[in-house]
Formats: structure tokens, C-alpha cells, sequence
């Protein structure tokens, strides 16, 4: 296979990828029935257990001895219960946010969180480019023309809390950050997402009057969200970005955003005004260029629910393929 056809195939992996990662924000507005913790509890407890036989082939073809994978196991436990805090806190106020909102809002909102890794890092110390400024310029006016046409105080309850989520999905993607260089990527985001189930299920027996009924009514949105935006996408990642150049899997993926207000569209019949599509143009467009930067040559993969953005990066660049790491992931900040 030629290099030309083995990247083709990459990126029509990774937008398949992005189109299920969309379309897991129509399968949350699905099954938020069901109560925001049970919900992720449940959903994050199938994406854990969908990406153990993934770690079982890696660590074959690895060659990776028991003794050498329980080490590893270990050390993933208290990064991965850490991240595990930010990950149930982002994801449980973004699921609430859904119970009243769309998918596509909650998609373009929750996308925001790529424009705010950047920002942070001015108080980091990091330098970030004109370039990136002007993606926040561009995703802060579409918030507004997306949400708040009516002015800050009529802005949807649903899209605040979706909005609040993105500190904590931030917050997320820089302990991942931390902590994947000292542990397997792999591991510490199958870890991470049996403390988030952990964290979810001791949230809905505590606050929740019926936790964990009716799930048999959400089935469907629960395999989904957990199985298939998780265990198959992720896989596809590692499939993927093998041969992508890192440019490319970074507009691709930022391509999230769009599947997630199609996918409300076409499956829930959601529909924008249209000041709001301007909005969700000008949010894809910040998204977009807040991601135009290149990549350090010696990036891992980071597996975090969304893929985050490149704005952090403080060293010399390149554009390449990442391969040979057994971790998931599209985009790393730092």
C-alpha cells in the first residue's frame, strides 16, 4: 500500500471517528431520561470494559510480559482516579446541560474547551500566536450569536451548564497531559473511566430518586455512547493517526462539532434560527484555528473523551504521522 493510499485511509478513519464522536451528543439528548449520573455511570463503565481487549492485543503484539503489565496497571491507578474527577464533573454537567439543549448546541459549546487550553496557558507562561487569538475572537462571537441572542440573562440553562463543563473538560486534558508521559496512554484511559463510572454511580445513588432504573429504555443510547464513541472510535484513532499527517487529523477531528448539530438535525429533527447557524460557523471556525499549529515531533497520543487542542505546544514543531505508541488520541496540548 502505497503512502498516498495509507494516508486516504487514515483520514477517512479519523473523520469516521469524528462522525461518531458527533453523533454520541444525539445518543446523550437520547438516553438523558434516564438521570445524568446513571447515564455516564453506566456509559463509562461500558467504554472501560470495551477498551480492555484493546489493551489485551496491543500488550501481544508488544510483547508486553504479565508482570510488565500489572506494573503498568499500577501506576495508572492515581492519575487515572484523578483524571477520572474531572472527567465525571465535565461530563455529568454537560449531560445535565443536554436535558436542556440541543445536540447541536451542546456540540458547539462543548467544543469550546479547545479555544480555552490556549488561554490557559498564558497563565502558564506559554506563548500563544496571533492565529490562535483570533480563533478565540471568532469562537467567543459565535458563542454569543449561538446562545445568548437574547442577551446573557435569557441564555439557555443547558448551554450554561454545557459552557461550565468546559473548565472541567480543560482542567481534564491538562492532567492528562501530565500524567500520560509517565504512564500507559492506554491504561490510564481505561482507568479513568472506571472512576468516572465509580464517581457517577456514588453521585446517583446519593442525589438520584430512582438510580439506575429504566435503563433497559436507553439501551440503545447507552451502547452507543459507551461501546461504540469509546471503544470503536478510540480504536479507530490508533488505526488512524499511524499514518495521518497531525495537520490533517486536527481539522478533521475539529470536524466533531458539525456531526453533532447533523446528527440533531437529521435524528432528533433539531433545528437552528438562523443567527444561530452564523454562531455555529463562527464557533467551527475559531475551533479550526485555534488548531492550525504543528505538532512536537515527540507527542503521544493522549485518549481523553474529546480530542483537545494543539495550542500548548512550547517547543520546535513538525507535521508527521504519530505512530508506534499504544495509546489513543488525536490532538496534544503542551
Amino acid at each position: 500500500m502505497t503512502l498516498s493510499t495509507r494516508r486516504t485511509r487514515a483520514n477517512l478513519l479519523l473523520l469516521l471517528c469524528a462522525a461518531i464522536w458527533g453523533f454520541a451528543f444525539v445518543a446523550q439528548v437520547a438516553g438523558a431520561h434516564v438521570g445524568a449520573f446513571t447515564f455516564n455511570a453506566t456509559r463509562f463503565a461500558l467504554g472501560a470494559a470495551s477498551l480492555l481487549p484493546v489493551v489485551a492485543v496491543l500488550d501481544r503484539r508488544g510483547a508486553v510480559t504479565r508482570a510488565q503489565g500489572t506494573a503498568r496497571w499500577r501506576d495508572a491507578l492515581a492519575p487515572g482516579a484523578l483524571c477520572g474527577v474531572f472527567l465525571a464533573t465535565a461530563s455529568t454537567l454537560q449531560q445535565k446541560g443536554i436535558e436542556s439543549t440541543t445536540a447541536g448546541n451542546a456540540a458547539f459549546v462543548t467544543g469550546l474547551y479547545v479555544v480555552m487550553v490556549p488561554l490557559v496557558g498564558v497563565f502558564l507562561g506559554h506563548r500563544i500566536t496571533r492565529t490562535i487569538w483570533l480563533g478565540v475572537s471568532f469562537a467567543v462571537v459565535g458563542l454569543y450569536l449561538l446562545t445568548m441572542t437574547e442577551g446573557i440573562a435569557r441564555m439557555n440553562p443547558g448551554d450554561l451548564l454545557c459552557l461550565v463543563s468546559t473548565v472541567f473538560w480543560t482542567s481534564h486534558i491538562l492532567a492528562i497531559g501530565r500524567f500520560a508521559r509517565r504512564c500507559d496512554p492506554l491504561r490510564l484511559s481505561v482507568v479513568q473511566f472506571a472512576a468516572c463510572s465509580a464517581y457517577c454511580a456514588v453521585g446517583a445513588l446519593a442525589t438520584e430518586s430512582t438510580p439506575f432504573t429504566g435503563l433497559h429504555t436507553a439501551v440503545v443510547p447507552l451502547l452507543y455512547a459507551g461501546v461504540v464513541s469509546v471503544g470503536v472510535a478510540y480504536t479507530l484513532q490508533v488505526v488512524g493517526q499511524q499514518d495521518a499527517l497531525a495537520s490533517h487529523a486536527a481539522l478533521i477531528m475539529s470536524l466533531e462539532t458539525v456531526f453533532g448539530a447533523v446528527g440533531g438535525a437529521l435524528l432528533l429533527g433539531e433545528r437552528m434560527a438562523p443567527i444561530g447557524y452564523l454562531g455555529a460557523g463562527l464557533m467551527l471556525v475559531g475551533i479550526v484555528l485555534s488548531q492550525l499549529e504543528p505538532r512536537r515531533r515527540d507527542a503521544h497520543p493522549v485518549p481523553v473523551p474529546e480530542p483537545p487542542s494543539t495550542a500548548l505546544d512550547d517547543e520546535p514543531l513538525v507535521d508527521e504521522p504519530l505512530a508506534g505508541e499504544a495509546g489513543v488520541g488525536v490532538r496534544r496540548e503542551r
